[in-house]
């Protein structure tokens, strides 16, 4: 059930301002929600992290964790759930979790973690987090710091969703000296003869957040042509390196923790929540698989290989 009280605008007006630039602390000290999407070992990461940074900085917090599941799942859940709790501050983690609470709540300074891109705050004037996408930049970076013989970076990709995205990587690339060829995919069906015509044109393929293109429908297919055509192919995470990719980035999940954390204290300590941008995860780390990157014949410093984060073999 949703609640609205008629308010004349300019006190509409001076209430908002109030709010989003002074949190007042219960008795208890500050209450704060969080929303857990999931239960697995990164949003656990990420929780703590929250926690612990807010705790060293001598902040007296009452927390209160719900998991997005069940009754509260509902139309209506959040928003009953938000009123009882009656919080200062929520902390989503998931993009389920952060939808459904920015759809209720627009009132209340909202942190979201474990969302992939920004594009999923844009509805939420009373939100901010940190995402799990690096920029494109340090993507390319990473690219020609592992791959530094590869002059042609192929990518798909679905135009409805990407488009803006490989208009961005084009220039980034081209300004780096690179050569760029995307080829796009309206649907999984498109995928071959795509991959076909990548196989005459790329060094390398990267993976690009795509709903439509990197899937676990289109997976299989994709990492077949990268291992018989010995075309690299750069995963989304971990999980796409143990399946075949030479390497993916990946992200310290505790150190996004502390992020909101950071980003928790400035809320608490009255700074205005619309001027907090949504930022990337600071730390960049990566997985290997040996084997993909042997079969591909291809030569890292022993550096690269000696600092990764996690290495299949």
């Amino acid at each position: 059930m949703r609640y609205s009280w008629r308010i004349p605008l300019h006190l509409s007006v001076l209430a908002a301002v109030f709010f989003f630039s002074s949190v007042v602390p219960t008795e208890a000290g500050f209450r704060i929600m969080i929303f857990m999407t999931q239960q697995s070992d990164p949003y656990q990461e990420v929780r703590k992290g929250f926690q612990e940074y807010l705790n060293k900085q001598g902040i007296t917090v009452e927390y209160d964790i719900r998991h997005f599941e069940g009754p509260i799942q509902e139309p209506g859940g959040v928003l009953q759930a938000i009123k009882e709790a009656n919080p200062l501050l929520v902390l989503t983690l998931g993009s389920p979790a952060t939808e459904a609470v920015m759809r209720e709540i627009k009132d209340i300074p909202i942190i979201a973690g474990m969302i992939m891109n920004e594009a999923e705050l844009t509805k939420g004037e009373n939100a901010t987090g940190i995402v799990l996408e690096f920029p494109l930049n340090t993507q390319v970076s990473w690219i020609q710091q592992f791959l530094p013989h590869k002059k042609t970076i192929g990518a798909l990709f679905n135009a409805q969703e990407n488009t803006s995205t490989i208009e961005q990587a084009r220039r980034i690339i081209e300004d780096a000296g690179l050569t760029f060829y995307a080829k796009k995919v309206d649907s999984p069906r498109d995928l071959p003869d795509a991959l076909d015509s990548l196989s005459r044109r790329a060094d390398v393929l990267w993976g690009l957040t795509d709903s439509v293109v990197l899937s676990p429908e289109t997976a299989k297919g994709i990492l077949l042509f990268s291992f018989r055509n010995r075309i690299p192919f750069i995963g989304l995470s971990t999980s796409w390196v143990k399946a075949g990719a030479v390497y993916a980035l990946d992200r310290d999940y505790f150190d996004i923790g502390l992020q909101c954390g950071e980003y928790g204290n400035q809320v608490l300590k009255g700074v205005n929540i619309r001027t907090l941008k949504p930022q990337p995860p600071r730390k960049v780390l990566y997985a290997l698989n040996l084997k993909s990157i042997n079969h591909m014949k291809l030569n890292l410093p022993d550096g690269l290989i000696a600092g990764a984060h996690t290495i299949f073999e």
